[in-house]
């Protein structure tokens, strides 16, 4: 499509902007994807300004790869969805920075989740992922449980799991808990020496501990006891969150994330008949969003 076509047509672009990427879908106006891009982590905890660096380069990719020039967001009405963007004073910040859009419209990436996952009706999401946040549109009301941040919130995610494994290692390596498979894994990666743990804590983040979510998971499933007690116990807080939700009047839950699948088979029976089937992305909501009246 040349510069010109574009002008002949209106666009829209979808951002999702998370912890640990960044993704952009430009379309014309009867959908047409035209082009993506994807960049590194936007999410407000990193500084605004490293967060708008990341959705402008996941912009440009789609920009490229719809062969239009770069001026062509002048004319393009944005959705975009950042994570952090309910921290305090965030939005105010957002609003006031320079943008290279038509016309823009922030809200926070779980917002933007929750629209794409039930194309645009009402509904609620738990995301199960490094955090963990449920939430739900009813009635043109937003609900919001949890997701504060870890350590302090985000039950139940592949950060809970990394600190309760390294917590419960820790634990063993002392004797003060049974040592099993999963222990001498977790400590395996400090090379049996808990000072190395102390010295990794002091600069790892909710990423760095969510890498041993898997292997939690993993141990869990082969039947470690550490493994499921440690699951089991997530499973209760992804439960809590989705009873939550339905408490709102959310007549469908989607669970999203990377440890949405496997946490599903260890919620509650009343909890997994709750669970609907995800019907779009966060950039689908992103574009649903871009495209509503102001």
């Amino acid at each position: 499509m040349t510069a010109q076509a574009s002008k002949a047509r209106r666009l829209f672009i979808g951002v999702d902007g998370g912890g640990t990427g960044c993704r952009a879908r430009i379309e014309d106006e009867d959908g047409r994807v035209l082009g993506t891009g994807i960049a590194g982590a936007a999410a407000l905890r990193f500084g605004i300004d490293r967060s708008f660096a990341a959705v402008a380069t996941a912009c440009r990719a789609a920009l490229a790869e719809a062969r239009l020039p770069e001026n062509a967001l002048r004319e393009t009405v944005a959705g975009v969805g950042l994570s952090g963007v309910g921290r305090k004073g965030a939005l105010e910040q957002l609003l006031a920075h320079p943008h290279p859009f038509k016309s823009v419209t922030y809200v926070n990436d779980a917002t933007i989740a929750c629209i794409g996952a039930h194309a645009g009706r009402d509904g609620g999401i738990v995301i199960v992922g490094t955090g963990s946040i449920g939430y739900a549109v009813v009635g043109g009301r937003e609900y919001r449980v949890g997701g504060y941040g870890f350590p302090i919130s985000d039950e139940g995610s592949g950060a809970d799991l990394g600190l309760h494994a390294i917590r419960l290692a820790l634990r063993a390596h002392d004797e003060r808990n049974v040592a099993t498979s999963l222990t001498h894994e977790v400590m395996a990666r400090f090379h049996d020496d808990p000072y190395d743990a102390v010295a990794w804590m002091d600069k790892a983040t909710a990423t760095d501990y969510a890498t041993f979510a898997p292997m939690v998971m993993r141990h869990a499933d082969d039947g470690d006891p550490v493994g499921r007690r440690i699951v089991r116990d997530a499973a209760e807080q992804i439960d809590e969150l989705v009873r939550r939700l339905v408490e709102f009047g959310a007549p469908r839950i989607a669970l999203l994330g990377g440890l949405a699948s496997p946490i599903q088979l260890w919620l509650a029976p009343d909890v997994q008949r709750r669970i609907a089937p995800i019907e779009g992305d966060a950039v689908d909501g992103a574009l649903l969003l871009a495209r509503r009246p102001a």
